[in-house]
């Protein structure tokens, strides 16, 4: 077993979606899957939209796809990207 420090990009469906009802639900969703700090960073796209970018800690032996389903649920998201999975040392 393994820890993988992951990050994520979730975007909202519109400029009016709820950011921080969102970030909330998301970091539920992961704590409720792994216990870890979720670092969470706003990322302006366009015309006042924001992404959510999320960085963790994760357990490489658990499939990060059924992490992505989940977020994918979350009201107002219209998607869930993987942005980048490395493997944590130290």
């Amino acid at each position: 077993m393994g820890i993988v420090i992951v990050q994520m990009k979730l975007m909202p469906s519109s400029t009016d979606a709820n950011l921080e009802a969102i970030k909330s639900k998301a970091k539920e969703i992961i704590n409720s899957m792994h216990k870890t700090e979720v670092k969470v960073e706003e990322q302006p796209i366009a015309f006042g939209l924001k992404a959510i970018i999320l960085s963790f800690a994760w357990n490489d032996e658990v499939e990060t796809e059924k992490l992505e389903a989940e977020l994918s649920k979350i009201e107002n998201v219209s998607s869930v990207e993987t942005l980048d999975i490395r493997k944590a040392f130290g």
